[in-house]
């Protein structure tokens, strides 16, 4: 009999955990009419079938189907897998290269009815999300909410997208917009609400950005138009990403925005909140579109060593630039209140490279180390993994070694299908033992090119500190970027004091380099052809081998 895997799925908002086993015993059926052995057996639970990328079961079916374990996919029906005509195309030509053929219940499906089947699925999807837009474009122009939690309201239970007023929280709003339109700035607003212990809407701590929000969405608490009565509806779409399969939110049109009135849930006066908005337009600066770039040679890399979180520059010391931590500056919980120069810290990243990695022999003893230190640790699961891929061929010598026999007249076929049950038996269990051991250590090397750009660079990254990056420079701080992921300041000891009773000077701060040396494996890194310093993964890495230096 021809081996054939199975693949069932069903979405969390239409249907549930008993659909799987429905159509488990449906594809048991199809296999049976079609003289199958049912091998594997993939499922995905709640999840949507509008892409195939976020379905772990799907993309685990594939890769035993590149692995040859099968030679039929069974699905209750083609919208069980596709919802997406592309996703359709790219898996049909990828099985068709494989030699892996799908059935579903109406039978084998053709590249000419599968492509149909999946086009009417992705017009059902998005006929139906076209529904659910109707209905709550109808719910938004009935005054109800139709968005999340919004802080100083409540849902009223029974009563879908109708809310409440919070008193206690309303007291907080009120004080806020009274505060900002008063002329305190956002920070002293969130360090006094993070003092008295208020919780805030969303985190552990109140923020400048939970209050300022974003200008162009039209977020944050000052910016909410529903403390003055209105609500908006539909500020946001939502796309979904074909390479990740993930949502992601874009800003409509201004025009495309729905208003409702909802004086029942008017919070502040329309005097204060334009008021509120007048302040903040007038401190809003627009920047060009697109002219955001790097500023400094570690922006965006700094961390605090004793809370995590990022750091912000503070002001400047005699033309000298000083950091400090974020969550320190809002009162958010974090004790090192220290202030820091941003030049030494450069340097010492910068001559923390030079010391470590900073020649080829460095880098080749980093990888050395690197490949002896994985093989160790993986030492016990390579022997395992060895001793089943013995196993596995054992097995398939001795199921090649019985169709030979048989070949050859030196044993009946009832003897054969005697011995036949063990021999797979035997192979079934060596391919499920081998497939679910550890894959045997990757052997990390370095490009000769790319370690003689990155030191190059290395010996540039000295002529960036003292100022701010050139246009031109911009490309040598991305690539910086693709070693180094963070750069943790460690707050420095207090001042020692001695037997004599005298203090010694405070040292200075202990700074932690964490990157990845895979940066250096891969010829994209450093291309900069391609823009410098994204690779090929589109800046993703993979956790090893990972790196951390630590600079005194």
């Amino acid at each position: 009999m021809k081996r054939a895997a199975t693949y069932a799925r069903y979405s969390s908002d239409l249907q549930d955990d008993r659909s799987i086993t429905d159509q488990n015993r449906l594809n048991d059926q199809i296999a049976a009419r079609h003289s199958l052995d049912i091998v594997r057996r993939f499922e995905d639970r709640e999840i949507s079938a509008a892409s195939i990328v976020t379905r772990p079961g799907f993309q685990a079916m594939m890769s035993a189907a590149k692995a040859r374990e099968f030679d039929f996919i069974i699905i209750e029906d083609v919208d069980r897998a596709f919802r997406s005509q592309a996703d359709y195309h790219t898996t049909r030509r990828q099985l068709k290269f494989i030699g892996v053929e799908i059935i579903a219940n109406s039978g084998v499906v053709s590249g000419l009815e599968g492509s149909v089947r999946a086009m009417i699925a992705e017009h059902q999807l998005e006929n139906m999300a076209g529904h659910i837009h109707r209905t709550m474009s109808g719910i938004a122009a009935e005054g109800r909410h139709c968005g999340g939690r919004a802080y100083g309201y409540r849902a009223i239970p029974g009563r879908p997208g109708e809310l409440e007023i919070v008193e206690a929280e309303a007291e907080i709003i009120r004080r806020i917009f009274k505060s900002y339109v008063d002329g305190e700035t956002p920070n002293a607003i969130a360090m006094k609400l993070n003092a008295e212990r208020i919780t805030p809407p969303r985190g552990s701590f109140w923020r400048p950005s939970s209050l300022l929000g974003s200008k162009r969405r039209g977020h944050g608490l000052l910016r909410n138009e529903i403390y003055r009565g209105v609500l908006i509806w539909n500020r946001v779409g939502m796309v979904k990403n074909p390479d990740t399969g993930r949502r992601v939110s874009r800003v409509n049109a201004a025009s495309d925005w729905q208003r409702a009135d909802a004086p029942h849930l008017r919070v502040v006066t329309e005097d204060v909140f334009n008021a509120a908005q007048r302040r903040m337009e007038a401190r809003t600066f627009d920047a060009p579109k697109g002219a955001r770039r790097t500023k400094y040679l570690l922006s965006g890399l700094l961390r605090c060593g004793a809370c995590g979180s990022g750091m912000e520059i503070k002001d400047r010391d005699c033309g000298r630039i000083r950091i400090r931590c974020v969550n320190a500056k809002h009162g958010a919980g974090c004790h090192n209140t220290r202030v820091f120069h941003l030049a030494p810290i450069e340097r010492a990243v910068v001559g923390g490279l030079k010391k470590h990695i900073g020649s080829k022999q460095a880098i080749g003893y980093y990888v050395k180390v690197f490949n002896e230190e994985q093989r160790r640790q993986s030492a016990g699961a390579a022997a395992a993994r060895a001793k089943l891929e013995v196993k596995l061929a054992d097995a398939e010598r001795g199921i090649d070694r019985l169709i030979g026999a048989i070949a050859e007249g030196a044993i009946t076929t009832d003897e054969a299908r005697k011995r036949m049950p063990a021999l797979r038996s035997e192979l079934e269990a060596a391919k499920t033992a081998l497939a679910a051991s550890e894959e045997p250590p990757k052997v990390v090397s370095m490009h000769p090119k790319i370690a003689e750009q990155y030191l190059r660079d290395l010996d540039r990254l000295d002529q960036l500190i003292a100022g701010d990056l050139a246009a031109g420079d911009d490309g040598l701080a991305k690539a910086l970027r693709e070693i180094i992921t963070k750069v943790r300041v460690m707050p420095e000891d207090d001042p020692v004091t001695n037997l004599r009773g005298e203090q010694s000077e405070r040292q200075g701060p202990k700074i932690r380099i964490e990157g990845y040396l895979e940066s250096l494996m891969k010829q994209s890194q450093f291309d900069r052809s391609s823009g410098g310093g994204r690779g090929s993964g589109g800046g993703t890495r993979t956790p090893d081998p990972r790196i951390m230096i630590p600079v005194l």
